[in-house]
C-alpha cells in the first residue's frame, strides 16, 4: 500500500478557539496512544460508511479500547458530488458542542441510505438528533450560527491543501492511506508503527 507524506495537521484553515474546542469531543482513545488515526472522511461516502461497519469495530476493539491507537475524525465533506454532506458535518460538530459527536456519526453512518438522497434532510436529522440523545434546541441554535458550518468547510480546505482528495483517507506518523481499508490491511501498519516506536524507547 502506497503511502504520502502530508501535514499532520490538517485544519489550519480552522479558527484557533474551534481547534482545541472540538478536537477531544470527535477523538477516541487515551491522548497518550503511540499512535494518532487522523480520519478524514465524509458522512455522504458510501467507503466510508463501509470502513465504518466492516473496519472500525475492530479497530476500536484491539487498538483503541487497548490504548494503542487514537482516532480523530477531521472533516471532508465532497460537496461536489455529496450535496447532503455539508449539512450532515454541520449536524455532528454541533452535536461535538454537546459531547454527542459519535452517538451522531453513528447513526449518520447507519443510516446513510435513508437520508442521502432527500433533497432536505433536515427533518430526517431532527429524528436522529432525538436518537443520539442531541437537545433539539441547542442544536438548532448551533446551526442557526453558522460556526460549524465554517469549521467544517475549512477544515476540509485544509485537508485539500494538504494534497488530500478522497474519501475516506487515513492519516497515520505523516503517511496517508486511502480508502475503505481493511482490518487485514491496516493492522500491520499500526502493529509495524506501534513496534517501531516501542524499540525507540
Amino acid at each position: 500500500m502506497r503511502f504520502f507524506l502530508v501535514a499532520a495537521v490538517l485544519w489550519t484553515a480552522t479558527p484557533a478557539a474551534a481547534q482545541v474546542a472540538w478536537l477531544d469531543e470527535r477523538s477516541k482513545g487515551v491522548a497518550d496512544a503511540p499512535v494518532t488515526i487522523f480520519e478524514v472522511a465524509d458522512f455522504q461516502c458510501p467507503a466510508c460508511r463501509d470502513f465504518f461497519l466492516n473496519t472500525l469495530p475492530a479497530l476500536e476493539r484491539d487498538y483503541i479500547a487497548t490504548g494503542k491507537v487514537r482516532l480523530t475524525f477531521v472533516n471532508l465533506p465532497l460537496v461536489s458530488i455529496h450535496p447532503n454532506a455539508t449539512p450532515a458535518h454541520e449536524f455532528a460538530m454541533c452535536a461535538a458542542a454537546q459531547n454527542r459527536f459519535w452517538p451522531v456519526h453513528d447513526l449518520l453512518y447507519r443510516h446513510q441510505p435513508a437520508w442521502a438522497p432527500l433533497p432536505d434532510p433536515s427533518a430526517y436529522f431532527s429524528l436522529l438528533a432525538d436518537s443520539a440523545g442531541v437537545n433539539r434546541t441547542l442544536l438548532e441554535r448551533c446551526i442557526s450560527t453558522g460556526e460549524m458550518r465554517e469549521l467544517v468547510l475549512a477544515e476540509g480546505s485544509g485537508a485539500v491543501r494538504n494534497g488530500i482528495r478522497s474519501t475516506p483517507s487515513f492519516v497515520i506518523d505523516g503517511g496517508l492511506l486511502s480508502g475503505s481499508i481493511p482490518m487485514s490491511a491496516l493492522a500491520p501498519v499500526l502493529d509495524s508503527i506501534i513496534s517501531s516506536k516501542a524499540g525507540s524507547k
